[in-house]
């Protein structure tokens, strides 16, 4: 029987994506709970707003139950609204436009630093990674020191958000030190930004709180790890897995590269949605329910494979291939519904100005001949080295 969640899956699991969704509608998995994976059935679940994140099924608990429960993307209305509402405007349209030229700076200053250590670099550690966690942590107020840091901590707080039961002792060790070592760190920081007034991210979430919000110390605190964690990690995986699929398919970096996309594309959209950093989330029922004419009662939980939903011939023309200038669609790698990225905005910034500067820098750019492997992460999907020759 196909198991999506195996190791032997890490490096392509779509064909068994494929299979699992022309064969039935839900499967049961090794976790106790059915699991979607066709557009229809994770849209409408996402959507409804009977399903919400719940308590989180005791198999399903990965990194933000062990320790960030009260972080926004784990709560439902009315608390989901209030939190979320407190960091949205830091995420607007026009703040995150306004972010472009330092992006745009920070990607041609690490393209310098490679091309002058050589032709040969690992792109992951030393570019996918530094755009996106400078720039949250610009936004968080973050000394660019302990940005080397925090990358060892999110590490291994990344593969802490699969369930625990696919866990080690020594890796749940690690995603439990993680957590606590971020907390510590921004109530040190929380502290000193209340002493010196910013405007960055964090002051103005403190603010709030000091003007009268409710939001309280565990609420800064759940708020700042889940920043910092979710404002980085998956980008580095949209980057460097988008990366990767341009350049195993030649013709399509070359329209990136060439700029000859149409108006109505996005090139960000159509690389997640091929290969998507998150590749599936959980669902509970709020309340006794019905979908597809499988009863739930309230409590219950479902997966949603995201990437298989993705790749859904029934929402996506020729959903294997990959086509930078499709026209864009509702792709479900940043969710849908009340609980939709908030970050998707500032994602698509970051990979768009990251790849377009990349590709005309280093138009002739190829893989090295070094084997390409995957994280263990199984709701995280990424590479672990990216070895290129620039040229």
């Amino acid at each position: 029987m196909d198991n999506p969640f195996a190791a032997e899956a890490r490096e392509d699991p779509y064909p068994i994506y494929r299979r699992m969704r022309e064969a039935a509608t839900a499967h049961d998995t090794m976790f106790g709970v059915p699991a979607y994976l066709r557009y229809a059935d994770c849209a409408a679940i996402l959507r409804d707003g009977r399903w919400g994140r719940g308590s989180g099924s005791d198999r399903l608990r990965g990194a933000e139950d062990k320790g960030n429960r009260r972080s926004f993307v784990r709560q439902d209305p009315p608390e989901h609204t209030r939190l979320r509402g407190l960091v949205a405007k830091a995420f607007s349209p026009q703040v995150i436009a306004a972010m472009r030229p330092r992006i745009e700076q920070l990607a041609e200053g690490l393209i310098d630093d490679m091309f002058a250590t050589g032709g040969e670099v690992e792109l992951l550690a030393q570019y996918a990674y530094r755009i996106p966690v400078t720039v949250i942590c610009e936004m968080l107020g973050v000394p660019a020191e302990d940005q080397v840091t925090f990358s060892r901590w999110a590490r291994f707080l990344a593969r802490g958000q699969d369930p625990e039961e696919v866990l080690t002792p020594d890796e749940a060790r690690r995603r439990n030190g993680a957590i606590r070592n971020f907390r510590e760190y921004f109530r040190e920081l929380i502290a000193k930004r209340r002493a010196e007034s910013t405007t960055d991210l964090l002051g103005r979430l403190i603010e709030a709180r000091e003007a009268g919000d409710s939001l309280s110390d565990a609420d800064l605190l759940a708020t700042c790890v889940l920043l910092l964690f979710a404002g980085h990690e998956t980008t580095v995986s949209l980057i460097s897995n988008g990366i990767l699929a341009l350049l195993r398919n030649p013709d399509q970096l070359a329209r990136v590269r060439d700029n000859d996309l149409p108006e109505q594309s996005s090139f960000i959209d159509e690389l997640v949605r091929y290969d998507a950093p998150v590749q599936f989330v959980s669902r509970t029922a709020l309340q006794e329910l019905e979908h597809d004419g499988r009863r739930f009662a309230k409590g219950e939980h479902v997966l949603l494979i995201l990437a298989a939903a993705n790749r859904d011939p029934e929402a996506f023309d020729d959903p294997e291939r990959l086509d930078v200038a499709r026209p864009n669609s509702r792709h479900l790698a940043f969710g849908l519904g009340i609980h939709f990225c908030l970050g998707a905005q500032l994602a698509r910034l970051e990979g768009e100005i990251a790849i377009r500067t990349l590709l005309r820098r280093a138009p002739a750019m190829a893989l090295t001949p070094e084997p390409l492997t995957y994280k263990p992460n199984i709701i995280m999907r990424g590479l672990q080295r990216l070895p290129v020759r620039l040229k």
